[in-house]
């Protein structure tokens, strides 16, 4: 997995550490590539699979599908705390030899720490989380059909729960609506082909205007095709896991392939917010001189 290079120590950033970070997380953008063909393929087997599933299965993976709509108008039940994130990111800073905090890290201090710290948090927890996803993939993967119907809403809920987290990381609050819909976008950026890729890096470019935000929320009223394309892409990749005690091999290789590529994605697009707000903050001070 790509992660951002991290610095050494806590200290606040020059004009030229943004820039030069602006620049990694563009290379990484255009070395976005479209879905392999296998991927492609992969999404036309849902028909079969549909028919092939009992409706038990079907029912618990549409009413996981439901949940998602729940999240993003509400937060639902994959809505995290931010507390433990919190901490993490205040021990992270600490250890970088930063300056003392005055009281417990909130939301609004957290938007100010030093970016190094920032993606040392984050490279620490996409670590974490692609070992948890690695390890239900393959417990999932044990029993074929019937633990399918357990992995699908599972690793969308571990793939929503890590975009959260990532959010606190870089200091934006996933409590608030709008990030809901950044969060659904980095699903749909992972999920897309190179066209689609291209189209929500467009959308998501200066996400924090309230134009950007407005319309991000418009088009998310179709939220639910994110989604599907989200459980589409499974295809291939989950027949092969239905086979018993065999699934468990592709059911761990697949869940990790699946969160390494949510966890990076959600690491430059969050991180590229940030960046770009900083460079903002930077030239409204040296404006207001």
């Amino acid at each position: 997995m790509t992660t951002p290079e991290q610095g050494t120590s806590a200290r606040a950033e020059t004009v030229q550490d943004l820039q030069n970070a602006l620049r990694e997380i563009e290379a990484w953008e255009k070395g976005q590539q479209d879905l392999w063909f296998w991927e492609k393929i992969g999404r036309l087997p849902f028909q079969l699979l549909d028919k092939l599933t009992p409706k038990f299965i079907q029912d618990k993976i549409g009413l996981a599908m439901d949940e998602v709509g729940s999240f993003v108008q509400t937060g639902g039940r994959y809505l995290i705390s931010e507390r433990g994130m919190l901490d993490r990111l205040e021990e992270g800073h600490r250890k970088a030899g930063g300056r003392p905090l005055e009281g417990p890290l909130t939301m609004e201090t957290a938007a100010g720490l030093p970016l190094s710290v920032m993606d040392a948090a984050a490279a620490e927890l996409a670590q974490s989380r692609v070992t948890l996803a690695t390890a239900q993939g393959a417990t999932t993967g044990f029993g074929g059909i019937f633990t399918l119907a357990i992995d699908i809403p599972a690793l969308l809920g571990l793939s929503l729960k890590v975009l959260q987290e990532l959010a606190i990381v870089y200091g934006f609050d996933p409590k608030e609506k709008s990030e809901r819909v950044f969060v659904i976008k980095c699903l749909q950026f992972v999920n897309s082909d190179i066209v689609g890729k291209k189209a929500v890096l467009s959308e998501l470019s200066d996400f924090g205007s309230e134009s950007r935000q407005r319309d991000a929320l418009s088009q998310l009223q179709g939220w639910r095709e994110v989604i599907t394309a989200y459980r589409d892409n499974f295809g291939w990749k989950k027949l092969f896991q239905m086979v018993p005690i065999a699934g468990m091999v592709f059911g761990a290789f697949l869940n990790r392939s699946t969160l390494q590529d949510v966890a990076e994605a959600g690491t430059m697009l969050y991180r590229k917010r940030r960046v770009l707000e900083r460079m903002r903050e930077l030239e409204e001070a040296a404006g207001a001189r």
